[in-house]
């Protein structure tokens, strides 16, 4: 049988002239074509109410989380610093209710930058708003102008993970982000870290739940790396 991978969307919900206005439910296409190759069957959730959540879940094998918007900091106790950038209260709400059900209902996430921090948050975890708030912070994780298909920093790998089954000890990876974890979930671990310490990768402490995240951004990159389309591979067939 198929696995039926439910993507959570997105939304443009300010005037764009390329949708004449409208307002636009969407997934990068990346997540979409991976999952494909990888057997899948995806089918993009669109943003609702917290109160769906539960029938969405109910509807699907798995779960997997893409990125977008920062996190709304009162989720994790804090009012927003003046670097925080544009936030979606509803998109935050939908998803954290998506978490909380497919945690509910044992169906395995498989979460990518934004969708990595919002499980920390999700399972009493905290964030730092913005990089310039980590003190030990020396390498450049946000990579524009570079093009996302090219790898440009290093993260090193903890062996008892699925992500060294996958990568080995050490990768490279693109990144696109200025928000990272701050105080992990009392029931996560790290899996991976670039070498100035952001978190890069975390999996659940109980192997009863399958969950696994990362920072970086294997939907820009599966083409041209085996090893990218392979954690996919593993997420839709083995998770």
């Amino acid at each position: 049988m198929t696995t039926t991978i439910g993507i959570a969307g997105n939304q443009i919900i300010q005037s764009v002239d390329v949708f004449n206005g409208n307002h636009v439910s969407y997934t990068p296409q990346g997540f979409v074509t991976a999952v494909q190759n990888a057997g899948g069957l995806p089918i993009v959730l669109p943003i609702g109410t917290e109160e769906t959540a539960a029938a969405y879940i109910s509807k699907i094998d798995k779960l997997l989380l893409a990125g977008g918007q920062d996190i709304s900091p009162d989720f994790f106790g804090e009012e927003p610093h003046p670097k925080l950038e544009e936030t979606n209260r509803n998109r935050d709400l939908f998803e954290l209710a998506l978490i909380k059900e497919a945690i509910k209902q044992h169906k395995p996430i498989f979460a990518v930058c934004r969708g990595m921090q919002l499980i920390n948050v999700a399972l009493g975890g905290t964030l730092y708003q913005d990089l310039s708030l980590y003190t030990d912070w020396t390498i450049k994780h946000g990579q524009q102008p570079t093009q996302p298909q090219f790898a440009t920093h290093s993260i090193q790998i903890e062996e008892d993970s699925t992500l060294y089954q996958v990568f080995g000890k050490t990768y490279r990876v693109n990144s696109y982000h200025h928000q990272a974890i701050n105080t992990l979930a009392s029931s996560l671990k790290i899996t991976a870290q670039s070498a100035d310490g952001i978190v890069e990768g975390i999996e659940s402490i109980d192997m009863n739940q399958r969950l696994l995240g990362v920072q970086w951004h294997p939907e820009l990159r599966f083409e041209v790396d085996s090893k990218e389309f392979k954690l996919f591979d593993y997420f839709v067939n083995q998770l």
